[in-house]
């Protein structure tokens, strides 16, 4: 049974005795058909104001990262829940909203779904990131819509395996919710921005998510299987990649999620035991996937173990990047000199201001910057931290930290202080 809370008090409130926000209106039907498509996109065609769109895919379950629904609602229009599987053409969608800005929450981890059915803003709003800049403590959906609005939002299903039909009606009303509130969260936060004297820093971040790409992974992608770091025999690095290798082929065929097959940890057990017959027994190598392909997977194995000296992997090539800071002080004692120096005021303004310190610059940027050599003119430090994508409020804040924090000296090494031998103590036996 739920009670009436203070609304203003939420945060103080467990979650079992808050009253859920319930649907302004009944959940629509999910759109299957292009006929429906175009009859909302009628009605988005004549709404107001900005876009409030959500994505649901269901990482964790498949191998695609595919949207599996999407979700959206306009003033004057309504919600409309979609089904990008039944409706691949969401063209309709894209010409009703050219010019219309978009209202997304964490909007990394939709655009590209969004993209792959031709979806694509021409101005946006991230609810999480405005939050970010204003210094919340938290910044999921439901956080937000608490401490901004005074509602709450139950929790659900936003892990679900939303790639199954049919989708229940408690995953549909939950989807909705997920649209219903964010004009009125965005309008809040705006409003929040603005007093905080942050609304132009938030613009500058929404219009880079406009061009904003996953980040591209390099080299060989089993070299990423976690733990694989600690496999050092050749031999054993081989059975790593023919098993990730193998596993990878069935999950993108079956558009299973890899994991869902046998886990990293099965590989990395596999490799370091070199079973010499029954796969199935090595630790953590069993469940539906292993027995279901042990015949791949022993096929894996066997390619492994055949191959010659020659084409056995080898160790993971040596990064192009900068060496982890935990080398600096040996390798480059100034630059580490310089990087505690930056790390430090960064820290400190990103207290003053409320704002993460990540957000006042990416960690890469500032670890560049503080390994170069010290120049005497600014815009060095501004071309590094533009050309790696950094905003121009970013810039003005970080730049003259850097800049200050040229040439500052490593710290000098203290001998340990000599302990002095003890006063001799004349023997009991001799007083």
């Amino acid at each position: 049974m739920f009670v009436v809370v203070d609304n203003e008090n939420l945060d103080a409130v467990p979650d079992q005795v808050k009253i859920p926000y319930q649907p302004s209106e009944e959940v629509p039907a999910v759109i299957t058909t292009h006929q429906a498509l175009l009859e909302y996109a009628d009605k988005l065609a004549l709404g107001t104001g900005p876009l409030a769109l959500d994505a649901e895919r269901a990482s964790g379950y498949t191998y695609s990262q595919r949207a599996y629904l999407i979700q959206m609602r306009r003033e004057g229009a309504g919600t409309a829940l979609v089904d990008p599987i039944s409706c691949p053409d969401l063209s309709p969608i894209a010409k009703a909203s050219v010019g219309v800005e978009w209202i997304l929450h964490a909007a990394t981890q939709d655009l590209e779904c969004l993209r792959e059915v031709g979806l694509s803003p021409d101005s946006l709003f991230d609810t999480e990131l405005a939050g970010r800049i204003l210094g919340c403590d938290r910044v999921g959906l439901g956080p937000l819509i608490e401490s901004e609005l005074g509602l709450y939002l139950e929790k659900g299903h936003g892990a679900a395996d939303w790639s199954a039909r049919p989708l229940s009606p408690a995953m549909l009303r939950y989807a909705a919710l997920d649209v219903e509130l964010l004009v009125e969260l965005r309008n809040s936060l705006e409003e929040s921005l603005r007093e905080a004297n942050k609304l132009e820093f938030a613009h500058q971040e929404f219009t880079a998510l406009l061009s904003w790409k996953p980040r591209e992974h390099t080299g060989e992608a089993w070299r990423r299987t976690s733990g694989v770091h600690g496999v050092k025999n050749p031999r054993a690095r081989a059975v790593v990649r023919e098993l990730w290798i193998t596993r990878d082929d069935i999950a993108r065929r079956r558009d299973v999620a890899p994991g869902r097959l046998i886990p990293d940890r099965a590989i990395i057990a596999a490799a370091l035991s070199n079973p010499a017959d029954v796969l199935l027994k090595v630790k953590d190598f069993h469940g539906r996937g292993a027995v279901r392909y042990e015949r791949q997977w022993k096929s894996a194995l066997e390619r492994a173990r055949s191959l010659p000296e020659s084409e056995l992997p080898g160790p993971p090539p040596k990064s192009d990047g900068l060496p982890s800071p935990k080398s600096w002080i040996d390798k480059n004692p100034a630059a580490f000199a310089r990087l505690e120096v930056v790390r430090g005021s960064l820290a400190e303004v990103s207290e003053l201001l409320s704002i993460p310190v990540e957000n006042l610059m990416t960690p890469d940027l500032v670890r560049r910057a503080s390994w170069m050599d010290p120049v005497e003119d600014e815009s060095s430090y501004r071309d590094l931290f533009t050309g790696g994508g950094a905003r121009d409020w970013q810039c003005e804040i970080v730049v003259p930290i850097v800049f200050a924090a040229r040439h500052a000296q490593p710290r000098p090494v203290q001998a340990e202080p000599v302990q002095a031998e003890p006063a001799e103590q004349p023997d009991p036996g001799e007083q």
